[in-house]
């Protein structure tokens, strides 16, 4: 682990007072919210961070992680106000979520402390910043998008796709040049794909249009080895300081598997009794979340478990539905209006849902890091026990479900490893980065070289990339994706026309799919999406399910489906 002394006048944590070192308010309000004091990952990450040095936190996953970085950055900001630096209006810290979910929630979760604190430092006779914090991410609207660029927040919080828009666009660069901390949390979830790299390159961006290069902090629940995932968060720099508390934590797990004999596919029958099962379960705890592999299956579970515990408490979360609509579910989850509630991916990573008291896992997870996460999900607290039952479907599932509980006994996790250089990525973020300003081409190469990914790009690709955008694709109708001007006499590179436009519409790593919208009649009002294949084939008068509810299509549009409420059908 590398050691770090604070800079003089830093905060500096002692062990019998840990908190002395914050600002007055900051201190007393962490007392009084956390009288048995600070966790491993926060006594031992706060004087990294406040040092000013890169900082990755590894812990499990209710220990304190998410506040330790930002418990940091709200004494900066409080101690600048108190030396007279103007905080309103300014862009301080941007915070990057994986999940557009997880990040509207630590919106929600960081508004309470900082208005706790706001209100200590009224008691003690202090003046308050006024700190703000606003989400930027594809379900915010664009009125709220225009007043964060007319009016910068303290704390920006994002995605890794909508900080690489605002890296791009005038009004994004102009917000986030005040930039002096980059928060990424479960930078374990994009390590592995080119999520990471895409990110990887954003944050070199980021950091070129700053006055001063932004601190990186990274958090991390699962992951090994953790030098990896140190190298993609800060590049080709030296190590950050490593705070590692470990991963393993008490658990309370166990295999229940369903009557009968396991066979390739799982029998009508074994599912009803899984079900019946869960049902059982839902019934002895507050609440339950349900995790399945896909978004059809927790629509089929969630109705089949609408039909065994009320449809009123029983839901469905995925990444189809509306933001509206997952909006709502997650309020009513937090509010514990829910006994159950169906989730994809969409609610694994560290999200603070609420009084969940169980996990359940239909199916095989695929992997020990996302087992933890969600099991992780339940009794979500310092003092919490994650509580999680596993049911395999098929004689596969249980080989690979028996050796994933064995290496979570064990303290294993899966490897994670850096995915080799995509180009395509590369492209992405040229024409994006040229089309923001004008570069010479070795400038703009070893700014891509920073990134972890591309540590090791030789001159010959970097150019072969360089030329692919000023020269195109030649296509039936022409020539297509003639995004760069590249001065090869001079080594210089300059947007042409349609270059931002391309790159503010074609961003990021995630796999596009032809999704239908489908809005319901007479309103038009929008429920969600569903797959392009499945609304060519579907037909007018067929009934779906859609959010636990019924659907009946009126008629397909291109690329619309329009419905009526099906009601009990």
């Amino acid at each position: 682990m590398t050691t770090l002394a604070p800079a003089p006048g830093q905060l500096t944590l002692g062990a019998l007072a840990p908190v002395d070192g914050f600002h007055p308010a900051v201190a007393t309000w962490f007392r009084r919210r956390f009288p048995e004091g600070p966790t491993a990952p926060q006594r031992d990450g706060w004087p990294r961070i406040a040092a000013g040095a890169d900082t990755l936190i590894a812990a499990p996953t209710g220990s304190g992680k998410t506040l330790a970085a930002f418990l940091v950055c709200i004494d900066r900001l409080y101690r600048a106000f108190e030396a007279g630096e103007q905080i309103d209006g300014i862009a301080r810290v941007a915070y990057v979520s994986p999940l557009r979910a997880l990040a509207v929630d630590i919106a929600e979760n960081l508004q309470r402390p900082l208005r706790e604190i706001a209100d200590v430092a009224a008691e003690l006779g202090l003046r308050a910043p006024g700190i703000r914090v606003a989400v930027r991410t594809g379900d915010t609207p664009s009125a709220e998008r225009a007043r964060m660029a007319r009016k910068p927040p303290s704390f920006v919080v994002t995605t890794p796709e909508s900080l690489y828009l605002l890296v791009t666009s005038a009004s994004g660069r102009a917000a986030l040049h005040t930039v002096d901390t980059v928060i990424v949390d479960e930078i374990h979830a994009v390590a592995r794909d080119k999520r990471g790299s895409h990110l990887a390159l954003t944050l070199e961006r980021l950091e070129g249009l700053c006055d001063t290069r932004p601190q990186r902090v990274g958090l991390s629940a699962t992951q090994r080895p953790i030098d990896t995932l140190a190298r993609l968060l800060v590049g080709d720099r030296p190590q950050p300081a490593i705070v590692d508390a470990g991963h393993q934590r008490d658990l309370d797990l166990r295999l229940e598997l369903p009557d009968g004999e396991l066979e390739a596919v799982a029998s009508a029958e074994q599912i009803s009794d899984v079900l019946d099962r869960i049902a059982a379960h839902v019934r002895e705890h507050r609440t339950t979340l349900v995790f399945v592999n896909t978004r059809r299956l927790a629509e089929r579970f969630a109705h089949q478990l609408g039909e065994r515990l009320g449809d009123d408490v029983v839901a469905a979360h995925h990444g189809s539905l509306s933001k509206d609509r997952r909006y709502r579910v997650e309020t009513r989850l937090r509010a514990g209006d829910l006994k159950a509630l169906v989730a994809t991916a969409s609610l694994e990573l560290g999200i603070d849902i609420g009084p969940v008291e169980l996990v359940c896992q239909i199916g095989s997870p695929r992997s020990i890091a996302t087992f933890l996460q969600r099991v992780g999900r339940s009794n979500h607290s310092r003092a919490g026990v994650p509580k999680g039952r596993l049911y395999p479907l098929t004689r596969d599932e249980l080989v690979e479900c028996t050796a994933l509980l064995g290496a979570v006994m064990a303290g294993r996790l899966d490897a994670v490893q850096l995915p080799r250089p995509p180009m395509d990525i590369l492209a992405q973020q040229v024409v994006a980065e040229v089309s923001a300003q004008e570069w010479r081409t070795e400038d703009l190469y070893q700014l891509v070289r920073r990134a972890a990914p591309y540590t090791g790009l030789t001159r010959e690709q970097f150019d072969e990339v360089i030329e692919l955008v000023a020269r195109g694709v030649q296509t039936g109708r022409g020539i297509r994706g003639r995004y760069v001007h590249h001065d090869a006499v001079n080594g210089e590179a300059r947007e042409r026309r349609g270059a931002r436009l391309a790159a503010l519409t074609s961003g990021g790593a995630i796999p596009e799919v032809g999704d239908y919208r489908v809005v319901a009649e007479p309103d038009d009002t929008f429920i969600g999406t569903v797959n392009e294949d499945w609304a060519v084939e579907s037909l007018p008068g067929d009934i779906f399910l859609l959010g636990t509810h019924s659907w009946q299509i009126r008629r397909i549009e291109a690329g619309t489906v329009r419905v009526r409420d099906a009601g009990d059908a």
